[in-house]
């Protein structure tokens, strides 16, 4: 068995190794000087303003979600492009189903105001 997974174990123990030295060597190394403004919470050049647990708009997740969706869904366009020739007249007749369904699923989501960013 170790002959077989046996590089496995040696990368898992030496990512392991790596990333314990590192976090020891940082927590040993760096430096311990703690003044207000170096404790204070810090976002991209912008001083935080208010309470970071303000919840967000549901709109906002379902378009990140509606986003992840149609995306996966084009990817699968590129292994019908690379096998056009292979697949024939089914093939394109499936891919034409697959793109009506895509299409219609969207047009469904503009009628009913989804992708409206002017409703909140």
């Amino acid at each position: 068995m170790f002959h077989a997974y046996g590089p496995i174990f040696i990368l898992f123990a030496v990512v392991v190794g790596f990333v314990g030295t590192t976090m020891l060597a940082t927590h040993l190394l760096g430096p311990k000087r703690h003044t207000k403004a170096k404790d204070e919470t810090f976002e991209c050049g912008v001083p935080s303003v208010g309470n970071a647990r303000v919840p967000f708009s549901v709109h906002y997740f379902l378009i990140a979600i509606l986003f992840v969706l149609f995306d996966v869904e084009v990817v699968f366009f590129y292994p019908w492009a690379v096998n056009f020739h292979f697949l024939g007249w089914k093939g394109f007749g499936e891919i034409l189903l697959f793109t009506l369904t895509v299409c219609v699923s969207l047009i469904y989501l503009i009628r009913h105001g989804v992708l409206d960013f002017e409703q909140e």
